[in-house]
């Protein structure tokens, strides 16, 4: 993953997430009747959105005739990894513990929720213990 990965402000994150979420390449007209006329974006913010993406890495485009493409240049799991550790790092100091301490003490999250959180836990231990065991 590329070091240089800065945090997008959310109308950016948006954008990326549409062009995520299909498969490239991915035209304007394409995100703007996916995000824009929710959003209530002119298509000239739009355009800004997407120059703004490609000069930070986001995106690569190119022009065919009238239309423009664009192609993502960093993967979404690659970036919600950097967000999810520089969170957990600034907030947390990389504790689960802290996190879920937080997030259960204000009821953001239910019994359930974190009975199944304990569950995948478990399960990932032993996948571990698996893993190591075989080494």
């Amino acid at each position: 993953m590329d070091l240089f990965v800065k945090k997008l402000p959310d109308t950016e994150f948006g954008v990326m997430k549409v062009v995520w979420d299909n498969t490239p390449p991915v035209t304007t007209t394409m995100i703007m009747e996916q995000l824009g006329a929710e959003r209530g974006w002119p298509v000239p913010a739009l355009i800004t959105m997407l120059t703004r993406l490609s000069e930070k890495g986001f995106v690569y485009s190119e022009k065919k005739g009238k239309m423009r493409y664009y192609y993502p240049l960093i993967k979404k799991s690659d970036y919600i990894e950097f967000i999810t550790k520089d969170f957990m790092t600034k907030y947390h100091s990389d504790s689960f513990t802290s996190f879920y301490s937080t997030y259960y003490d204000v009821r953001m999250i239910s019994d359930e929720a974190l009975d199944a959180f304990v569950a995948w836990v478990k399960r990932r231990r032993g996948e571990f213990r698996r893993y190591h065991s075989d080494q």
